[in-house]
């Protein structure tokens, strides 16, 4: 029976399925963070368990870490309270934890696959939706909630209802210009917030195939936003030129062996998805959001759209976003003035992310003005920008480059756009306070931040 990349990978960590339910999955790897892990301890003490399988679960703090100053203690008592929580939980149970300082702290859903913690054919899970990042290496990796890391910390299974399956071709190349990020705001745009809702999805294509694993990293990572489950490409050789030599990938012997079983996952030619969707690169541009979710998107060339909505709720949720945002209908938003951009987070936040800003800011400087935070995704991603002399690029720009964390992803740490000021950002979600108390977020690719933050206003960067 002709199988999906998908199926291929859940059926086999099939514990037992339930006649009309869920199916027990085995979890080959557990990531935890601060946020939503103290509960799940909290549960296992009261019922008297430890941790089924230590050497499968992996922490890191990242939500709520600052990103200065990171050889003192944090400021904030909540955020100092979680951290510490994490760091004696990790102990307790025997679990491994990057914490900050470590050289392989940083943001989960980064450190996992740059040490080789995310491998091809795994079932990965994670208390946080943007779990679906690590999905580029050809695994089945989703978000879970509070009381499905305590399951998964208790039994190393969970209890899940399989899925449908979805493929998503992008057919043609990439336009200069045009990033991953593109692709995915592109492709959310067009299936909206709840298109994917109920499907995993794989991602395929000639623009994919010509992807490198941090751009389809990015590209799986925004797979939550349409609804989806999950999202995944098929490894392939790019995908094992990335793992090969890193520190808890496969070594020697095993190495081979792996690789064999890792050309068995993708999709067989002639198996049969739930549903399908093509899409032509020739469609797409640089991007940037309008409104208060990520599917609110146009391309930079075009206008705020029209009202769409069909009833009187759904068009006064888009009223509501614009008013929110300071757009109107029928305007283009390029011109509008920036004062503040991010580069960073589970994103965007990696070593080619940071090369790509500093080729396009080498040379000249920062607009007046504006606040400009880059962030690493970790203390690895850190030390490469050191080694390859960017931070000397960023310094005479005018730029701050800081330590690693999710940072102004999300407004639980210090880094927080002030009420009212405008963010060009590269993460992903641009909610109402998403980024702080009455903040506004367009979100947008490495090239546009860039653009912003040398020019101080939203610019098209192919014009730079």
């Amino acid at each position: 029976m002709p199988k999906t990349l998908f199926d291929k990978i859940w059926d086999a960590h099939a514990v037992n399925v339930i006649e009309g339910g869920p199916t027990q999955l085995y979890i080959n790897r557990h990531y935890c963070h601060e946020v939503t892990s103290p509960q799940a301890f909290d549960g296992l003490r009261r019922r008297g368990l430890r941790v089924f399988r230590p050497g499968r679960t992996v922490c890191s703090p990242d939500h709520n870490i600052p990103t200065k100053n990171q050889d003192k203690p944090i400021a904030d008592s909540v955020s100092r309270n979680q951290v510490e929580t994490l760091n004696r939980n990790a102990a307790e149970f025997g679990l491994d934890i990057f914490g900050i300082g470590h050289e392989r702290n940083g943001i989960i859903h980064v450190i996992g696959p740059e040490n080789g913690l995310t491998l091809p054919g795994y079932t990965i899970v994670c208390g946080d939706s943007h779990t679906s990042t690590h999905g580029a290496f050809g695994a089945v990796a989703f978000g879970i909630g509070t009381s499905e890391v305590e399951m998964v910390l208790a039994s190393q299974c969970i209890l899940q209802p399989k899925p449908k399956s979805m493929r998503i071709t992008v057919d043609g190349h990439l336009r200069p210009g045009v990033t991953a990020k593109d692709v995915a705001l592109y492709i959310i745009s067009r299936m909206t917030t709840s298109g994917a809702t109920g499907y995993f999805v794989e991602y395929a294509g000639e623009v994919v195939r010509d992807m490198s694993m941090e751009e389809r990293m990015t590209l799986c990572n925004l797979s939550i936003e349409m609804g989806a489950r999950g999202g995944m490409v098929a490894p392939d050789e790019t995908t094992f030129a990335y793992l090969k030599g890193r520190d808890f990938a496969p070594k020697d012997d095993n190495w081979d062996e792996a690789v064999a079983y890792w050309r068995t996952l993708p999709t067989d030619y002639d198996a049969v998805f739930d549903a399908e969707v093509r899409f032509d690169a020739a469609d797409i541009e640089p991007r940037v959001t309008f409104g208060t979710n990520p599917g609110m998107g146009i391309g930079i060339s075009e206008v705020v759209p029209r009202n769409p909505g069909e009833n009187d709720a759904e068009r006064a949720g888009y009223t509501r976003a614009l008013r929110y945002m300071g757009f109107e209908e029928g305007e283009k938003i390029t011109g509008t003035r920036v004062d503040y951009v991010f580069v960073g987070s589970c994103t965007n936040g990696r070593f080619e992310d940071f090369r790509l800003f500093a080729e396009m800011v080498k040379g000249r400087k920062k607009a007046p003005g504006v606040i400009v935070w880059l962030v690493p995704g970790s203390r690895r991603v850190l030390g490469q920008i050191r080694s390859a002399g960017l931070d000397r690029i960023f310094a005479e720009a005018g730029f701050e480059l800081r330590e690693p964390g999710c940072s102004a992803c999300l407004a639980m740490n210090d880094d927080k756009v002030a009420p009212g000021r405008l963010c060009v950002s590269t993460s992903n979600r641009n909610f109402e306070g998403r980024q702080g108390p009455g903040s506004r977020t367009v979100l947008a690719g490495v090239p546009v931040a860039a653009a912003a933050a040398l020019t101080g206003y939203i610019t098209d960067p192919r014009t730079l």
